[in-house]
């Protein structure tokens, strides 16, 4: 697919390969398609069972209208606190294009309905959606982990796919000394003026973790909240301008499990298509809300393009007390980097850490103990060090090797 960045600052560390713009003039803003290909890439496994597969069921090239960018990462007339005088336009996408920010999509849309036509059913495993128990948490009374036929995470960590077209998720760096960063949740977004919390939570909302992350020459894998893209957009370009690996993490971040295939397609169909708005690229990644993710959802995203990415330590940042956060102090997160910096060294392959641009407890978290293990681990991006160097649907664009 043929990539449409006109205008576009990229990073240094982003090569692109320079082609003409694919004729997208037929497809309506109302009306998009997926093209079908073949995809026989041998993903790098990430568990110690090696794939039994080399051929993968058949993913879906997601095309979009020919959008012009949103806007670029910096406007002068926005009015924007900014630690390195980079100011961010907070204009929005065109919201009226797009589903509620924060609410489940419309199943019935021409949009979503023409993704449901292009899937191949047959290769999606007929899992049982989840429920919740009565106090509002998914249950697991029914499904029995022991056995865990649909590789379901929540309830037993699974990351190697029962059946043998899906790859492995990635979810840990399989070399020593490899750190794999990743933040949820973003592009944090700043709060009105009006609005609880605006004086303690704006100064930390972006570009704060990205003039942190350049500062410290530090790139991350960045799982995007459709709805926060839409409401902030140049966030997100600014985040891809910058050479962050740019994934999907929803448009309203529900359990995924606990959807119906029509709204899982919903769900990832709006948030690729806010980013490719936002930004001009298509992720080939994504991220399930608190991880909930089973082989049903996994074969979804596949066709849609994207494969699964996790982790193997969480450092519960988003339990941290601040808005949006839970009851966790900062002293307890504090002790799970203190206690991976002794072991890192100790052990055999690298890790993917779980972190969040969710709130200013999370940004004064990462702030805080990057630097430091900077100085004990290579930091690089969860798909770097698993050897992605493509990781969008637009192949032009192309980021170095780090192996």
């Amino acid at each position: 697919m043929q990539l449409l960045l006109t205008g576009m600052v990229l990073s240094a560390t982003v090569q692109l390969v320079c082609a003409a713009p694919a004729p997208y003039s037929f497809l309506s803003d109302f009306f998009d398609s997926f093209k079908r290909e073949e995809y026989t890439e041998v993903a790098t496994p990430s568990t110690d069972q090696e794939s039994t597969s080399t051929a993968f069921a058949p993913q879906s090239s997601p095309f979009f209208p020919d959008f012009e960018l949103a806007m670029s990462s910096s406007n002068e007339d926005a009015v924007r606190y900014d630690t390195q005088g980079k100011v961010l336009s907070r204009k929005s996408l065109n919201l009226k294009k797009y589903p509620e920010p924060w609410t489940r999509p419309d199943i019935y849309s021409p949009q979503v309905q023409a993704v449901i036509n292009i899937i191949d059913w047959n290769l999606v495993p007929k899992s049982q959606v989840r429920t919740f128990n009565s106090e509002g948490s998914i249950n697991f009374d029914s499904y029995d982990s022991s056995k865990d036929k649909d590789c379901w995470w929540s309830a037993s960590n699974c990351v190697s796919p029962r059946v043998d077209y899906l790859p492995d998720d990635i979810y840990t760096c399989p070399q020593k000394g490899e750190w794999g960063i990743t933040f949820d949740d973003g592009p944090f977004n700043v709060r009105e003026s009006s609005e609880l919390y605006a004086n303690e939570e704006n100064p930390f909302a972006e570009p704060e973790l990205y003039n942190f992350l350049e500062k410290h020459d530090i790139k991350s894998n960045l799982f995007y909240i459709g709805s926060n893209v839409a409401y902030y957009p140049a966030a997100a370009k600014r985040a891809f301008d910058d050479g962050h690996y740019i994934c999907s993490h929803t448009w309203s971040h529900p359990p995924m499990t606990t959807l119906t295939n029509a709204e899982v397609v919903a769900e990832l169909y709006w948030t690729l298509r806010a980013i490719k708005e936002a930004t001009g690229i298509t992720p080939r990644c994504w991220r399930p809300p608190q991880g909930d993710v089973d082989d049903r959802v996994r074969a979804i995203a596949w066709q849609m393009g994207m494969r699964t990415i996790l982790w193997d330590k969480d450092t519960e940042d988003w339990a941290l007390q601040a808005p949006g956060g839970g009851s966790l102090s900062a002293s307890q997160v504090d002790k799970k980097f203190s206690r991976w910096l002794r072991e890192g060294k100790s052990q055999t392959h690298g890790t993917v850490v779980l972190q969040h641009e969710l709130n200013s407890a999370t940004i004064r978290m990462a702030e805080k103990w990057l630097p430091k293990i900077k100085n004990s681990f290579k930091v690089v991006p969860a798909s770097a060090c698993n050897d992605v160097t493509r990781p969008y649907w637009e192949e032009d664009v192309v980021y170095p090797a780090i192996h």
